[in-house]
This record gives C-alpha cells, structure tokens and sequence, in this order.
C-alpha cells in the first residue's frame, strides 16, 4: 500500500512537472517579481498543481469504491441511503487530505493576485505624474543648426508600404524562393553606410517548407534603398538559423530566454550591421516607476541570427551600427506623458496649461549616421495647428523639441493632394526636412496602385505654399519659386560641378513610373543619374555621345542638375 502511495506522489510530481515546463516553453515569462507575465505563470502553475492533484485524489478515491466490498445502507432513521461505514470514513480521509492543497493553493493565488492589484496601484499616473513626465527629456533645439540641408537624391522617397510592395516583388522574380519562404513584414528603418535603408529578412511559407529547409536555415535578407528604391536580395554564406519563423530552441524568442531567463524583453527587430551581417536586436525592459510601470529600455541583447551567439549590452554601451533600440511606440507614449503631465495630474485634466501632445503619426529621419523619430506637438485643445515638433533618437533617446508653429501633418497631406486633386493621388505621411532653413514637409503623392506618381514639399508654417512636381528637383523648384526663393544660389550649397565627357555605357530604369538614366563617362567610374524629363535627347544617348552637364557629386549615383549640350555619336541621327 505504501509502495502504491508513493508511486502516485512520483507520478503527480512528473506531470505537474511535464505540465509546467510546456506551459514555461510556449508562454516564455521571465523569471522576475518585475514581470506581469511571471506572475500570471505563477498562478497558472499552482492551478495547473492543484488540477493533477485533484484528480489523482479522485482516481484513487474511485479505484477505492470499485475494488472494495462497499455496500449501500439505508438509515434506519432517515431513511436515506449512504456509505457502510468502513468507506464514509476512507471517503472523509480522502476529502481531509483533498481539501488542505486546495486550502493553501487558493490561498497562495489569492496573494498573487493582491500583489498584482498593489504593484500596479503604486504605479499609476495620479501619485507619480512628475516621474511620468521626466521618463524623457527634452531640449529645445536649433532647427537650421541642429538639421543639414541634404540634396535631393538624398531623400528618401520609400514608406513602409512601398518598402513592402518592392520586396514582394524581388521575392517574386526568385522562382525557387518564393515557393519556399515569404517576407517578414518588418522593414525596419536603418542606415547602412551613410544611407537610409529598410531591411526585412524572409521566413518559412509553412511548417512544410521550414522541414525541408531548417537545416540550411533562411538564405537571403532583403535591403531596399529608400532614395534610389533599389531592392536587393542579400545572399548569405551561411543561412539565418535564427528567427521568429524557427520551430523549437532555434526560435529567437525561445533562444534569447533560455540564454537570459530573468531578463524582460520588448520584441525583437531586425538590423544589419556595417558589413551586412544579419542581428536580431532585443531591448531588455526596465520599469522606472512603482513596481511593473513606467516602461524604458535598459539594454540590449544582440543575436547572430547565422550561429545565435549573443551578447547583453547597457544602452549606453551599443554598438553604433544599432539604429532602433527604443520602440517607436514606446517613444510616442513617453513624449504624450511629457506633454501631459507638464504641470501635474490635476492641470492635465483641469485647466490644461501649457497641456500638449504628439500629432497622429510619426516619420525616421537619418541624421549622423542615425535615426530619428519625427513627429509634430500639438496643443490638446488645437487639432490643426502644431506648436513645434520633436526629433527622439531611437538609439541614445536623446530629445530636442522645435518651436516652430505650423499646420499639421494632416493639414499638409491634405494641402498636398489638393494641390493635384483631378489626378486623385493620396498623400504618404510626410518627412521634416531643411529646405533653405526653412522646416518643410516632404510628401510622395501615390495612385491607386500605390506607386509614387509625383512630389511634393509643403511649407511647415505656410502650409498652402505646396511645390509639386514629377520629380523631386522639380517639386523643390516649384516650392522654392513659391517661397519667392529663385534668385537665391543654391549650388555651392549642393555642391554642383560641371562635367564633360563621352558615354562609355548607358541603361535606362524605370523608378515609380518615371524613367531615369545611369550613365558612366570614359576614363570614370562615377555613375551619373538624369530623369528623362531633363532633356528630350535623353532618350536617343548611346554609347560614344558627347555631354556636358552640371551635377551634384555628394552621394551615389550622382544627380544630374542640368543638361547643357549633347553630341550625339558618330553614326546616329543629330
């Protein structure tokens, strides 16, 4: 009997064991009184105890009633029907040690749960608004100094939706990829060698396919240029063995647990370093209010997504080449905190002085080798005037606030697209950028197909000042004309040369609906680029035709700023 005792407590014990690991290996808390998610494992873990004790008590009470002599009796008295004796009293034994588990057990969740209930009440916003308001910084910034005026074929014209669009369509020209993987829907926003890229990696179609290609892992990570729109698909050595679509201990969130199970994490993304190889970045959560509230960054760990090592880094200590640590929303909701609680709880909701929040939408901006967010401030009782708007750096958090009043960024979208309304084209959210040292939004103006059709650049504090055009040097001519801005030089400013030369090779592309030319010059390797609305000889240039013309040299392919002469070679017509 007592062998038999002991061998349900052991097999009890492994259950309840088995049970738990599966519900810590799908639900992934980590191991931390600062977590929410450990404490709701706690709970389900003392529910999932009590459940395999309950009903191996009841198996064996049954076992009992089938196997023993038990008879029913009726009460002489009473006339009801019950136990014999000998089993009232096994069964009141069983009930004893049945219900001293469930005693405790509820007990315990109980005081989880009123922990839970104290922890969250410590941090609400009413007792700590100031602390709330200080979880970001920010300064007031200079926005001539602070922001360099770029060339044109600098700006990035590529959204996320765009983004999306060119790499679905790369994957699509790989026959024997598309019908194994698709297209992780990150795009996340980095710089790769002083240029602003969006970078996605693929993933499995299905659990089929990721059977037959585990162990290779994922080939290829996708890249798209956002101001040429150029899309490669990278091929890798060694695949990516490393990634949410991963089954088992390979999933990035299963590895980066086991590895660190204490720390919290926010959601991984996806970055490139400086030689193109492939991290999964993990920011590690640190609350700085009451118990679980007040959510920053603390750090970071870094994955190879190729052979999974890692390593943790405090957020002072990233490498460079990192461009997101802070979630973007994460930003958001700090800088709406800031702007509410500028003077307390009470005036936040009384009085309201001095009470201001972002606008609906956000934008990157590359500056330093960095990305910023962007997004405008508004006054909470103003819904179509900004008062200014504000740069966060998602690596350092570093904050500058900009006073400069102006419409919103929905106001410009719609400025934007009635501007060119009998063409129906819809409004991409804008980008800030420099022009002249004036703040001005950057619009892409899109058909119903979602290609960029034209540009547009909207004045920031005027914004009924709009210039449009097919391209983006023609859109910023029309805005500087606007801005009665014509007679100013511009070329030092952009640094425009003049050139002249005979075309060594020519191609044309087709970029959002327009055609452009790349073209090289004998006896140089630079690649020049000229939309084919610049000249009308452009489409008849073949190889040994002479050109002069004017470009800007400060990035790659050079811009074509203006035509001045073509000889068309020996042999074709003039």
């Amino acid at each position: 009997m007592k062998k038999r005792h002991v061998s349900a407590v052991l097999g009890r014990i492994v259950i309840s064991a088995i049970l738990i690991f599966l519900l810590f290996y799908f639900m992934l808390p980590p191991i931390n009184f600062k977590s929410q998610d450990f404490i709701i494992f706690l709970i389900l873990s003392i529910l999932i105890l009590l459940t395999v004790n309950f009903v191996s008590y009841m198996k064996e009470f049954l076992s009992g009633l089938t196997n023993s002599n038990l008879r029913l009796e009726r009460d002489p008295f009473s006339g009801q029907i019950r136990f014999g004796m000998q089993r009232a009293d096994e069964a009141a034994g069983h009930g004893r040690s049945l219900a001293k588990p469930l005693k405790y057990g509820f007990a315990l969740i109980g005081v989880l749960v009123l922990f839970m209930m104290l922890a969250s009440l410590v941090g609400i916003q009413f007792f700590n608004a100031k602390r709330y308001r200080d979880l970001i910084i920010t300064e007031n910034g200079d926005f001539s100094a602070d922001v360099a005026e770029i060339s044109m074929n600098q700006i990035p014209v590529v959204d996320r939706d765009t983004a999306t669009r060119l790499g679905s369509r790369k994957l699509g020209e790989m026959s024997e990829l598309v019908s194994q993987f698709e297209i992780e829907n990150d795009y996340t926003q980095i710089n790769y060698q002083g240029t602003p890229y969006r970078v996605t990696p693929l993933t499995y179609a299905d659990p089929i396919k990721w059977f037959y290609n585990q162990k290779s892992g994922l080939p290829a990570y996708i890249t798209v240029n956002m101001v040429s729109q150029q899309t490669d698909l990278v091929w890798l050595e060694n695949g990516m063995k490393y990634s949410p679509g991963e089954y088992f201990f390979r999933n990035i969130y299963r590895h980066i647990r086991f590895l660190y199970p204490t720390k919290i994490f926010e959601d991984v993304t996806f970055e490139i370093d400086d030689e193109g190889t492939p991290w999964w970045v993990a920011p590690t959560i640190s609350y700085r209010i009451g118990w679980w509230s007040g959510k920053d960054i603390g750090g970071a760990v870094l994955v190879n997504a190729v052979t999974g090592e890692s390593a943790y880094y405090d957020k002072e200590n990233v490498p460079q080449w990192i461009d997101q640590l802070y979630d973007s929303d994460l930003i958001i909701a700090q800088l709406d905190d800031n702007g509410r609680f500028q003077n307390g709880y009470i005036n936040s909701i009384f009085g309201q002085k001095n009470v201001r929040r972002t606008t609906y939408g956000y934008n990157y901006l590359a500056l330093d080798d960095d990305v910023y967010l962007y997004t405008g401030m508004s006054s909470v009782t103003a819904d179509q005037s900004n008062i200014g708007f504000v740069l966060v750096n998602l690596r350092t958090k570093a904050t500058r606030f900009y006073t400069v009043p102006g419409a919103t960024e929905t106001s410009a979208m719609a400025s934007a697209q009635g501007q060119v309304q009998h063409l129906k084209y819809s409004a991409t959210f804008p980008l800030l950028l420099n022009i002249s040292d004036r703040p001005t939004y950057f619009i892409s103006l899109k058909d119903d197909a979602g290609l960029v059709k034209m540009y547009a650049f909207v004045d920031v504090e005027q914004y009924q000042i709009v210039g449009t055009g097919q391209t983006i040097d023609e859109a910023r001519r029309t805005y500087r004309t606007a801005l009665n801005l014509e007679d100013v030089d511009i070329k030092d400013a952009l640094d425009v040369q003049e050139k002249t030369g005979v075309i060594e090779s020519i191609a044309s592309v087709v970029i959002s609906g327009n055609t452009c030319y790349y073209f090289t010059l004998s006896g140089s390797d630079t690649v020049y680029m000229a939309p084919v609305s610049m000249h009308e000889r452009l489409p008849f240039l073949t190889e040994g035709s002479r050109i002069t013309f004017t470009c800007t040299t400060d990035s790659s392919p050079a811009q074509v700023t203006e035509i001045r002469d073509i000889i068309p070679a020996a042999g074709t017509p003039s």
